[in-house]
């Protein structure tokens, strides 16, 4: 199991998240956040600090955005598991269900 960045994270990429996440499994894509599905332990310290209220345990994601759980796995299949976000910076893509999204308010 493991943690899910949702729609709200669109266009904001608070980082607050990842200041919070013990084995930076957090991932900066161009316009979200994406969390590391292999490598996230499950420990839940990203969820609270979010201030937009995007992130969510795999079985809790709102029925409107259940395919966000998609995008967090698959955004990874040319990544594999790099074993650290910090070392990545930011990554110049982001999985089409987000990449062809309208701009979000602010």
């Amino acid at each position: 199991m493991t943690y899910v960045i949702a729609q709200p994270c669109v266009d904001v990429k608070d980082r607050a998240c990842v200041e919070e996440c013990p084995v930076d499994c957090i991932y900066e894509g161009k316009r979200s956040l994406y969390i590391h599905p292999d490598e996230c332990v499950d420990c839940g310290a990203c969820e609270p600090v979010c201030p937009v209220e995007a992130i969510y345990y795999e079985d809790d994601v709102p029925e409107q955005w259940t395919d966000y759980y998609k995008a967090n796995v698959e955004f990874f299949d040319d990544l594999g598991s790099p074993g650290g976000a910090a070392k990545m910076g930011i990554i110049d893509k982001d999985h089409p269900i987000i990449a062809e999204l309208p701009p979000q308010a602010e």
